[in-house]
């Protein structure tokens, strides 16, 4: 039985990380905080968690809580995880994992000194339809990836965040990075992991095209790679009314299309035009009817008490930040930035 505490209780820990821990009939919700008390105790008690606090330094003092999901504003992440590293908990901290790469690495480290485990959020990589894109794409018949576009925008925080318009995820000083740090991060680990490629150059605009904010809502990053291939990853929070979260994937012997059709979530067109379509589980969705489990929960717990560790490590959530924010310095620069 593992022991948890969550620390946060917006959308994010009452969407998806308290609910996928509830369904495990291995681990025991020990604690949550919130600096809203009144949401704590609330949610303590909407999930079964013995204790509700207002402070992380209160879930941390208790000695049974073996991992905690840190799920606080990105301007905290790096702060709280550390803390609870050095507490001698196991973390799985929402991405972007830091505001800039100096708090990623201490964060790593911090992790390596003390022994503990430490993943990142970026729960794409668990959804069936990018686990069956990255087999194939393994498989190698295909050839080589020569380019790619990948998407992930929807309406915006104040449709998703329990805090509505007034979200923190309008506030830069809380935020550091707008739609690029809540959706484009995402991208950013999907396509080094699908690719099993890294990112070499970077060319971005991005802007504040509609949100009353001062972080950006929609960005657009030309990408090369290592090994040559050339794509587009696009973050938008302007996507009215629905959402998309797809990617398309250029290879020298066909296409490889996810979450470009309704009914098949994963389609392969060769250049015979044979089609190979599979009918997987529907891509997870922030709109109504798209909140399935996203596996990243049972993969931290999992991970933790076989001992097996886990494949989104701290290091690849550095290098998806570093994706970010070098798209940010491109935008700024209006210049392209290598890696």
């Amino acid at each position: 039985m593992l022991k948890v505490g969550v620390i946060g209780c917006g959308a994010i820990a009452q969407r998806r990380h308290l609910p996928e821990y509830l369904n495990r009939n291995d681990v025991e919700i020990v604690a949550v905080c919130d600096f809203n008390l009144e949401r704590a105790k609330e949610v303590a008690k909407q999930f079964g968690a013995k204790h509700a606090f207002q402070t992380h330094q209160e879930l941390l003092a208790c000695e049974d809580i073996e991992a905690v999901s840190v799920c606080a504003p990105n301007f905290l992440h790096a702060s709280i995880t550390i803390e609870s590293i050095q507490a001698g908990k196991h973390v799985l901290c929402e991405k972007p994992m830091a505001t800039n790469l100096d708090e990623a690495k201490s964060m790593v480290d911090a992790a390596t000194e003390k022994g503990v485990k430490l993943m990142i959020g970026h729960s794409q990589r668990f959804m069936p339809v990018h686990i069956k894109a990255k087999e194939i794409l393994d498989e190698g018949k295909l050839g080589r990836v020569l380019s790619f576009q990948t998407t992930f925008g929807h309406s915006g925080p104040e449709n998703w965040s329990v805090d509505g318009k007034s979200s923190w995820f309008f506030n830069q000083d809380e935020a550091f990075a707008g739609v690029l740090g809540d959706l484009g991060v995402h991208k950013a680990d999907l396509i080094r992991w699908l690719l099993n490629d890294e990112v070499s150059e970077i060319t971005a605009m991005y802007g504040t095209l509609h949100k009353n904010t001062n972080v950006d809502d929609h960005a657009v990053l030309a990408i090369k790679t290592q090994k040559g291939a050339i794509g587009t990853l696009t973050a938008s929070w302007t996507y009215y009314p629905n959402e998309n979260n797809s990617t398309i994937i250029y290879c020298e012997k066909g296409t490889l299309k996810i979450g470009t059709d309704e009914q098949f979530g994963l389609i392969v067109e060769h250049q015979n035009k044979h089609r190979e379509c599979y009918e997987l589980d529907k891509i997870q969705s922030n709109e109504t009817g798209g909140q399935t489990n996203s596996g990243i929960i049972d993969h931290f717990v999992e991970g933790i008490l076989n001992g097996t560790g886990h494949s989104v490590t701290g290091d690849d959530g550095y290098k998806a930040l570093e994706i970010v924010l070098a798209g940010i310095n491109s935008a700024n620069q209006k210049q392209t930035i290598s890696l």
